[in-house]
């Protein structure tokens, strides 16, 4: 067994239920995490004290279920996962008529009565805090080592309680690259029907899991073998076997898993996973044949329609969706042409919005080392970035002062002629050699000097402010191509 940390606000915790006299173990996914030397997400015990009696022991606690649950809570931790600790009585629990929840829940007198009611063996592990050992009655440190996903006693009766675990099985393979064992995967095939009854926020919830671990392209091809998309997204399983050509050495399903892959292999957020693994949704019903090559015009348009559908079945916020579905809708912009205008560009960004334009980029990166291609990062993407920031930036003009015309011609008392057109140039000159002397008060003063020049002397000056905005216009534009090296 692997040496393993439990943190000492944990062991405080633990000393704290031991002193008041009661039994303190570890439990599920946060045993199974340190036995892996991986940072559980959160921490659960369970005891044999009670709610109330829970509740006396710690000073900071909330209790608002039927479970039995009490979360203690620690405001002075630092790390997020130990500011709450959840603690649960032994519990035991009867039939599952809606093959989801316990229609009812007792507390139990023994660990061993709460291991029973666990989903799978690597889960169905106690960490016993008096003594530090381990309390394994099926089998879990074993398949742990073994890296299997078994379920706790038989697998047609632990998926008919709960179908939920169907979906959280396929996660754990995504999550942790473990396999299901033979009678795991039987149980799964024999009772995914029931997923039927589960609430499809619990099914986004799970989906999104998979999407965010590091594996979510091995996640996919699970449910997909295990026939478990059509509670998903049916429309996934249209684009297995539609042959592509052209840049595509995959067909469009391995296409749309390797660009989400890649998604995950970045770290990307979630939003740019689910455009990554839907941007091509639409390409099957979109196919047609010219020549000896394939086309797919217009599946951008309609893969934005079927992913907003395929999103709000799922109950996902409107937020994501309205963020996906642009992604989805806009992604081929950076692959139409090699010939595309800095004006196209600045249109792209007022379409999808600035706060969505690199995430946009990301989508396309993904898009194309998803059609097999080793490089995130060749010549055309680099200048698709160079001329991204040439449309971001704000250029330079007398836009940047801090002063317009209408306050010089307060302060001067000049009406408005083109002496005020020049006298803004000339201001912008200095400021572009000394940025400091861009303040109102600065530039208010040094416009009623100006004022009194003749109107030859203020235009010489005007077009020299002029000849310097395009000047210092010039080496951004140059600072940001060679930044990029692209021309």
């Amino acid at each position: 067994m692997n040496n393993f940390v439990v943190p000492k606000k944990i062991q405080d915790v633990a000393t704290t239920l031991m002193n008041g006299g009661f039994s303190a173990y570890l439990i599920g996914g946060c045993v199974r995490d340190v036995i892996l030397n991986k940072t559980p997400k959160d921490w659960d015990f369970t005891t044999n004290a009670t709610p109330d009696q829970i509740m006396a022991l710690f000073p900071h606690t909330f209790y608002e279920n039927a479970f039995g649950t009490v979360a203690v809570i620690n405001d002075e931790a630092v790390d997020e996962t130990l500011k709450m600790v959840e603690i649960t009585p032994f519990r035991m629990e009867t039939t599952y008529s809606d093959h989801r929840h316990p229609d009812q829940v007792h507390f139990g007198d023994k660990i061993e009565d709460d291991l029973l009611r666990r989903d799978f063996t690597m889960n169905a592990l106690a960490l016993r805090m008096s003594d530090m050992t381990f309390i394994d009655l099926y089998g879990g440190l074993k398949d742990i080592a073994d890296k299997t996903i078994r379920t706790v006693g038989n697998s047609d009766e632990r998926f008919k309680e709960d179908a939920l675990r169907i979906f959280r099985a396929v996660r754990f393979h995504a999550e942790l690259e473990f396999e299901l064992s033979r009678e795991t995967e039987q149980g799964i095939r024999q009772n995914a029907h029931l997923l039927e009854h589960i609430s499809r926020e619990r099914i986004r919830d799970e989906f999104s899991k998979i999407l965010m671990s590091d594996n979510p392209m091995n996640g996919l091809l699970l449910l997909q073998k295990l026939g478990l998309l059509a509670f998903i997204a049916p429309e996934l399983e249209n684009t297995i076997g539609i042959e592509q050509r052209g840049t595509h050495i995959y067909d469009v399903w391995e296409h749309l898993l390797r660009s989400l892959q890649h998604a995950a292999d970045k770290k990307y957020p979630l939003e740019i996973r689910l455009a990554a693994l839907f941007h091509d949704i639409s390409k099957p019903e979109t196919r047609r044949r010219s020549g000896d090559i394939w086309t797919f015009y217009g599946h951008e348009v309609v893969g934005a329609r079927v992913t907003k559908y395929i999103l709000e079945n799922l109950r996902y916020p409107r937020k994501i969706i309205d963020k996906v579905v642009t992604l989805v809708r806009w992604h081929m912009f950076f692959s139409d042409t090699e010939q595309i205008s800095l004006s196209a560009v600045r249109r792209m960004i007022a379409n999808v919005g600035q706060e969505n334009i690199w995430d946009l980029m990301n989508v396309r990166i993904c898009d194309r080392i998803g059609t097999g291609r080793p490089k995130e990062d060749p010549y055309r993407l680099r200048k698709y970035h160079a001329m991204i920031e040439e449309a971001l930036r704000a250029p330079v003009s007398v836009g940047m002062l801090k002063i317009d015309g209408k306050r010089i011609m307060e302060v001067t008392r000049e009406k408005a002629g083109p002496k005020i057109g020049f006298i803004l140039h000339a201001l912008l000159d200095e400021v572009l050699d000394d940025p400091d002397k861009n303040t109102p008060e600065y530039l208010e003063n040094k416009a009623k000097e100006l004022v009194e020049l003749s109107e030859t002397e203020l235009e010489l000056l005007g077009k020299k402010g002029i000849e310097t905005k395009e000047q210092a216009d010039q080496r951004e534009l140059e600072e940001i191509r060679k930044k990029h090296w692209v021309k």
